[in-house]
């Protein structure tokens, strides 16, 4: 009966992957324009972060401007993170598949985790592409202890889609004001998070902001690691610190995003605003 119950629910989520990459593919345009999309701001954002690095351009083709590249990495599966699992929750709700889920006895925690699906292997595709343009701008990338980097790479992703899940939970109770709040909260995070440059950059006060945020850990761990840990990196706390940091963000976060996100669809159902917007 268990097994039964397991194949059942696994076949549940991977219909809900398939609709989710079904309508994905119904949007040929803006398939398209996210590849133009990331090109540009990968042009724009490197050339202006490069001004904020010792030695300013002088840097381009130097192991600092790992700080970019890496950096980028993480906003862009953080910004889809943010769209991709927290808005689309919100845009079901307005078209009305939202409501009609909740009808049926399918998995509402698969329904909320294939999301992740797309995250991963739409913005997968797209960071390499970034990562290409950057090779491209900057003509070189560090890449040292690949294996830690991708321990911290995978525990920095969970702790993402947890915030994601949080948002989604945020969008639910806050309806229309969710895109905009996406908008505010993408940027604050770049900017808090030093995503495309040093932390020494940041002033004080803002930098006291930054070491009170996991992601801002996860940033330095990361992007410190494959650069090699050059001399002033990583900038927030010891390497062994942040590693421990980064795990439990990878592994509390999620945790936390799913409950807000139950108490936040109990509450609309409760109030019956579930499928109003």
């Amino acid at each position: 009966m268990r097994r039964a119950t397991l194949v059942r629910q696994l076949d549940a989520f991977l219909a809900m992957v398939r609709a989710r990459f079904l309508i994905m593919s119904r949007y040929p345009v803006e398939f398209v324009a996210s590849f133009v999309m990331i090109f540009m701001a990968t042009i724009m954002f490197t050339i202006a972060t490069l001004m904020f690095l010792p030695g300013g351009l002088a840097n381009r083709g130097r192991g600092e401007s790992g700080v970019i590249a890496y950096g980028f990495l993480l906003f862009m599966f953080l910004s889809d993170a943010l769209w991709t699992i927290g808005t689309s929750v919100r845009q079901e709700q307005t078209q009305g598949t939202l409501e009609s889920l909740y009808l049926t006895p399918a998995s509402k925690f698969a329904s909320l985790v294939a999301r992740i699906a797309i995250v991963l292997t739409w913005t997968g595709l797209l960071s390499a592409m970034a990562i290409w343009v950057l090779q491209w701008l900057i003509g070189y990338l560090p890449f040292h202890n690949p294996a830690r980097g991708i321990y911290i790479l995978l525990f920095s992703l969970s702790g993402t889609f947890g915030i994601g899940f949080a948002f989604a939970a945020f969008a639910l109770l806050v309806k229309e004001s969710a895109q905009m709040a996406a908008n505010v909260l993408q940027f604050v995070f770049l900017i808090v998070c030093g995503m495309f440059f040093p932390f020494s950059a940041l002033p004080a006060p803002v930098l006291w902001v930054s070491r009170a945020i996991p992601l801002s850990y996860a940033v330095d761990a990361f992007r410190s690691t494959l650069m090699g840990y050059p001399p002033g990196f990583p900038e927030l706390a010891p390497i062994e610190v942040e590693l421990v940091i980064v795990t439990l963000f990878g592994v509390f976060m999620p945790v936390l995003g799913h409950w807000l996100y139950r108490q936040a669809e109990r509450r609309v159902r409760i109030s019956g605003s579930l499928a109003q917007f």
